[in-house]
């Protein structure tokens, strides 16, 4: 989707959270919109993608400063489960595997970890935590 549509889908979802009255969506769209608009007009614009994944995982690294009963982290949880819908589709740890598993058997030399995970990175941005998959290209490497 062209970041022109992509900004119109957010404005008329912002016009329906006010309409509904749905304070907390309406701010997680009006922050998620605003990010796109900067980005639109910064010196090096990133895909709109991009630029998405950032602003939520702003808001996921934002829940880790407040204490477990605190309203704001539940409040931002909600935020991050109004903006899903514009996040692209999460991958399995089953299917990270398999991804790891092709680069690996690919490989025209040994592979080793910072091979694996520069052609992975760019598979998987957004959609899967890279922490999490530096540990598994570890573990298998390790096989």
């Amino acid at each position: 989707m062209d970041t022109t549509n992509f900004l119109e889908k957010i404005s008329n979802d912002i016009k329906e959270a006010m309409k509904a009255q749905e304070k907390e969506r309406l701010s997680a769209l009006r922050g998620l919109k605003s990010s796109l608009i900067e980005n639109k007009t910064a010196a090096k614009p990133r895909a709109e993608i991009e630029v998405i994944v950032a602003y939520c995982k702003k808001i996921k690294d934002s829940i880790e400063a407040f204490p477990a009963n605190d309203p704001n982290r539940e409040k931002l949880h909600r935020e991050v489960e109004f903006l899903k819908v514009y996040m692209p589709q999460e991958l399995s740890e089953e299917d990270v595997r398999k991804i790891i598993a092709t680069i690996i058997s690919s490989s025209p030399q040994k592979p080793n970890l910072g091979m694996v995970m520069k052609e992975l990175s760019p598979q998987i941005k957004g959609r899967f935590d890279g922490k999490l998959a530096n540990q598994i290209v570890q573990e298998m490497l390790a096989k």
